[in-house]
């Protein structure tokens, strides 16, 4: 995350949504009872782009033994779920460049087979606590591309970051190309 800029006069406004309890079950749908690591998300949104902030509680892995810190697997999963909801409530809220015609019934279709992680990296700083963490993601970019006048998707630039109380903290970049769109 880069740091806040300087307030001007002419810039929008930043809108703030508070946690969808009701949105946030739905979009969890598709994880297993144990992998539902998103507790809250606050959505902030202005010219055209949507970011959020999370909290987050990983009780237990999924797949290994505990390590003690988050690792590299749950840093996948919990982004994808905060994606997934920070997506879902842009749509519902018309946040998002590039997702104007979509409804909230267009994403509960293409929220599994048709959002992709393009590419995904992440950069451990210092071990994060994955019992309680939090965090960040924002939309850098959404375009609409036609690759050689085939089918047309939305690529989008997304970057995160997860901390803990302890200064835990891992940060990255994620590319999504959004496939089979209206």
């Amino acid at each position: 995350m880069t740091a806040p800029a300087t307030h001007r006069a002419d810039a929008p406004p930043q809108q703030s949504y508070p946690t969808d309890g009701e949105l946030l079950a739905r979009v969890l749908v598709p994880y297993k009872q144990h992998c539902k690591y998103l507790k809250s998300a606050e959505v902030t949104a202005g010219a055209g782009l949507s970011g959020a902030r999370c909290a987050f509680a990983i009780p237990e892995s999924c797949y290994i033994d505990d390590t003690g810190h988050l690792n590299s697997v749950e840093v996948n999963i919990a982004y994808n779920q905060m994606m997934y909801y920070l997506v879902a409530k842009s749509v519902k809220e018309g946040l998002l460049t590039g997702f104007e015609t979509w409804t909230l019934d267009d994403f509960w279709r293409h929220q599994l087979p048709d959002i992709l992680i393009a590419r995904f990296a992440s950069n451990f700083r210092r071990p994060v606590n994955p019992r309680s963490f939090t965090g960040e993601m924002e939309f850098r970019s959404v375009t609409r591309r036609t690759p050689g006048g085939g089918s047309p998707f939305l690529h989008a630039q997304t970057v995160f970051r997860y901390q803990d109380v302890h200064g835990g903290r891992c940060d990255g970049e994620a590319t999504l190309a959004f496939v089979n769109v209206p």
